[in-house]
């Protein structure tokens, strides 16, 4: 038998992503593109702590949260960019997930960007 060389955790997040860009984030094509049998993908992830369907989760909510800060997409956009099937099926589950509705996270962040660039302007104005 072989040697197989597990990947870690961050190699399997790159080919989530990579995944999410063409459609098919699935356990299977996870496993396929690590060139590891999706079982033994499985069983490294439980000793890792964690699962595929986990870090398919993180990488969803990451990627949306990032949209949602750094982009005017509408949000079916984004549910679909990240693999839900409709904006509201993607809203539960980031209301699930950050306690926050999407559109209330934008507006935040939004506004947390805007008065950080206020503050900047003020010390800048205010000089040494």
């Amino acid at each position: 038998m072989r040697a197989v060389r597990l990947p870690s955790a961050q190699a399997v997040r790159a080919v989530i992503v990579a995944s999410l860009r063409h459609g098919d984030a699935t356990l299977d094509s996870t496993a396929h593109a690590l060139k590891i049998s999706s079982r033994t993908l499985q069983r490294h992830l439980g000793r890792l702590g964690t699962s595929h369907s986990d870090m398919l989760a993180e990488v969803r909510l990451n990627i949306a949260c990032r949209l949602l800060a750094d982009s005017s997409k509408r949000l079916s956009e984004i549910a679909k960019f990240v693999g839900y099937s409709n904006a509201s099926s993607f809203s539960r589950r980031f209301v699930r997930l950050m306690k926050i509705q999407p559109i209330v996270y934008r507006q935040r962040q939004l506004a947390d960007r805007q008065g950080q660039a206020g503050h900047r302007k003020r010390s800048h104005a205010a000089g040494p």
